[in-house]
């Protein structure tokens, strides 16, 4: 019996990768030209624009006489584009972005006439459990995934959604090459016959690679390859006609993430590669979705600004941006792009502060007093009864924000950042009594310990590189000393051989939060502060778009007695990804930018900074295959100043918003 294939073209565009923006958009502007010929000759059905928008305006702005066609062609269902606006990756993405990536993707392509959707995935690194609940929030019903699938079949129902996972992967660029069309045909054959293994009578095959035009004589090739395929007969057409032929085979179900890298590289060190951006996309994410909210209460005059900046947030969230596995000089645009998104939202709340003071100070102290007892406030003097923290020049605000005023060289004056009681019932706990320090490790509650390691990294920004017979170095605690003992936080500084810690408590506060500021002098390396618990760690609870989801561990297994030894093996890990909270046996911790943890025996390690140099490695010992090009990236080895903050107390689970929230609070006090 003959196997229908259903066919459709499409490319993977990374906006930026191992080329930088501008010159992958000008290579944009020669494959979609030839697209849009291709259509208007009519030598192809229909392209499918990889599930996102942004690659479609960057097209535009630079051939915006081509609007008129692409429209018809959207209205024609010859071209489909969205739902998103960027192809985020899903484990380094909250909810709210992750929401307002398909708010803007789908206005922008509902405004250029496009009905048809489907959340496609093809390309992220693993799958988080909740992004089908969320597609399904915004009414779409269909999804497309690859990476982390393991042995599942070709369709199935992923929490809800009825879903196809790429069996072979969306690279398919065999029409591209330079080979006889018997060669393709027996090499689509052996590609097709591994499809139809996790597949019913229809089969779906892209045709595309990363940045890869369209073959201008692509309806021809299929022609003379169907001529010799026996078992499969290839058309032409798009995926929504695959999903619709194949709607009744939606059976098996998966309710949990998809992470399983046993036939597809997840690609996990880039949960930690290049930390500045981690830390940067966290923290500019957490103000700018409390820049949006809080803006909101007082009309909709900032709305274009706050869209502005969630565009250039999603930017950087695509998922070879965030990721961190690009060349130097597309990090640095990252970099530049979370300023701007800072630019706006601090502009945005200070003028609000200016404009509105009285019911702006009312809502900020609001916000506080829910979650903490103490907050930080910035006067031109020394307040009574205040604890100060810090001081530096500058103007204030009443001038810096009144439009019928500048400043001048009087007006640049001693600005005190102090705290501030604000909810007096709190009490003041001696740090001394929570923070020990006893065999070397710093003890927390008298229950918990917290140690620093770091060992020898092999890798590349696509995964760490684990030493076969590597042991890990442990940091030696030198002394430690209490160097701020005011009535409202306390500070104690532990030397240890690798770098200080400042350890600090607020009163009324059990959440005790450490800040650690150093000099990099060394290069690939994997550093980690690395928790013992009581016991082995068989669960852990993390934070995946802004939900609890529960993960579980094999603790005794070492990734350094498996490694690859034949190719295109992908190591399994016990790393795994979190966004800003990870907890197991009654201890919470949450990060500022810290978005991976591993698990061995009874210790928990959170990656505080892993350095490598090179895009992909050919010589990793955890990946048998390259994964991308071997470019080197210098400046992956993050030499020079880096920072890393956590705090962690003991709660449980379904409480850690609180603590969250009392976490962050600091970064919305402008």
């Amino acid at each position: 019996m003959t196997k229908k294939v259903i066919a459709y073209l499409h490319t993977h565009w990374d906006r930026e990768w191992y080329r930088e923006f501008e010159v992958f958009r000008l290579r944009l502007l020669r494959v979609f030209d030839n697209v849009l010929e291709l259509l208007e000759e009519n030598k192809i059905p229909s392209f499918y624009f990889d599930g996102q928008v942004s690659a479609l305006l960057d097209y535009l702005e630079l051939r915006p006489e081509k609007e008129e066609q692409i429209r018809k062609f959207i209205s024609e269902k010859k071209l489909f584009i969205g739902p998103c606006f960027t192809l985020v990756d899903e484990y380094l993405t909250d909810k709210y972005s992750f929401e307002k990536n398909l708010e803007i993707g789908l206005k922008i392509s509902k405004e250029f006439g496009c009905e048809d959707f489907i959340g496609y995935l093809a390309d992220t690194f693993g799958h988080s459990l909740n992004i089908p609940k969320i597609f399904k929030q915004y009414g779409i019903d269909k999804c497309v995934v690859w990476r982390g699938c393991g042995d599942i079949p070709s369709e199935f129902v992923f929490n809800g959604i009825n879903t196809v996972n790429l069996i072979r992967g969306y690279f398919m660029d065999i029409f591209s090459a330079k080979i006889s069309v018997e060669e393709k045909a027996k090499w689509l054959k052996d590609n097709l016959d591994r499809i139809a293994e996790k597949s019913g009578d229809i089969l779906l095959l892209p045709i595309g690679a990363d940045h890869l035009g369209v073959e201008k004589d692509i309806a021809e090739q299929i022609t003379k390859v169907n001529e010799i395929l026996q078992d499969y007969e290839i058309e032409l057409a798009n995926p929504f006609k695959y999903f619709d032929l194949v709607k009744n085979n939606f059976k098996y179900e998966w309710n949990d993430e998809l992470r399983d890298n046993s036939k597809t590289f997840i690609l996990q060190g880039c949960y930690s590669s290049r930390t500045k951006l981690k830390q940067a996309n966290v923290k500019t994410s957490y103000k700018l979705h409390f820049t949006d909210k809080i803006q909101k209460h007082f009309g909709s005059k900032y709305n274009s600004a706050i869209e502005y900046a969630y565009k250039l947030l999603l930017k950087n969230q695509a998922h070879d941006g965030i990721c961190g596995c690009s060349t130097d000089e597309v990090h640095q645009e990252n970099i530049m792009r979370f300023k701007k998104i800072n630019q706006v939202t601090n502009t945005i709340l200070k003028e609000l502060k200016f404009l509105n003071p009285k019911e702006y100070n009312r809502l900020l102290l609001e916000h506080n007093k829910k979650y903490r007892y103490v907050m930080e406030i910035e006067e031109t003097f020394e307040p009574e009864n205040c604890q100060i923290i810090s001081k530096h020049k500058g103007f204030v605000d009443d001038i810096l924000y009144d439009t019928q005023r500048i400043p001048i060289t009087e007006d640049y004056t001693e600005i005190y950042t102090c705290l501030e009681e604000i909810r007096p019932d709190g009490k003041k706990i001696p740090l001394s009594e929570i923070i020990k320090i006893q065999n070397n490790k710093i003890t927390i509650y008298d229950k918990f310990a917290v140690d620093f390691v770091r060992c020898n990294d092999y890798g590349d920004t696509y995964n760490f590189g684990a030493g076969e017979n590597d042991t890990p170095e442990i940091a030696e605690i030198i002394n430690s000393e209490v160097i701020v003992d005011g009535n409202l936080r306390q500070i104690m500084k532990i030397r240890t051989t690798f770098f200080d810690v400042n350890v600090s408590l607020d009163k009324g506060s059990d959440l005790v939060q450490f800040y650690i500021d150093w000099e990099n002098k060394f290069t690939d390396k994997l550093w980690q502060a690395r928790f013992t618990f009581p016991q082995k760690i068989q669960q852990t609870f993390s934070e995946d778009m802004n939900t609890i989801i529960t993960r579980t561990f094999d603790a005794d297994y070492n990734i350094r007695e498996h490694l690859p030894k034949t190719k295109g093996i992908e190591v399994k890990t016990n790393f795994a990804p979190m966004q800003r909270y990870v907890g197991t046996q009654g201890l919470g911790i949450l990060t500022k930018g810290l978005t991976e943890y591993e698990v061995y025996k009874n210790t928990l390690s959170i990656t505080l900074l892993r350095s490598t140099g090179v895009i992909s490695n050919p010589k990793n010992p955890s990946r048998s295959t390259p994964a991308g090009p071997p470019i080197e990236t210098p400046e992956a080895q993050q030499l020079g100043q880096n920072s890393a903050e956590f705090a962690v107390s003991s709660f449980e689970p379904e409480n850690y918003k609180i603590y969250l929230e009392e976490y962050y609070s600091d970064l919305i006090n402008c």
